[in-house]
């Protein structure tokens, strides 16, 4: 099956930044607005499967909360 997203992308000095609104996660980047396209299609497919992994374990919709240590 194939569907079709939008994605929004935007260029940030030497790069470009790409995510798509439909899809939460689903962001990159690249040196060009083929590599950021190319590297979102990967993006977008490795969401969706995780998506459906989440879904199939019985996560899907359930809220957990962390406490997350980083230095600063």
């Amino acid at each position: 099956m194939e569907r079709t997203f939008e994605a929004t992308i935007e260029k940030r000095g030497r790069w470009y930044i790409g995510w798509v609104d439909a899809v939460p996660g689903a962001f990159s980047q690249g040196r060009t607005i083929k590599e950021v396209q190319e590297n979102l299609q990967e993006a977008i497919q490795l969401m969706l499967e995780t998506q459906r992994e989440l879904r199939d374990s019985g996560m899907a919709g359930k809220i957990l909360k962390r406490k997350i240590q980083v230095q600063v």
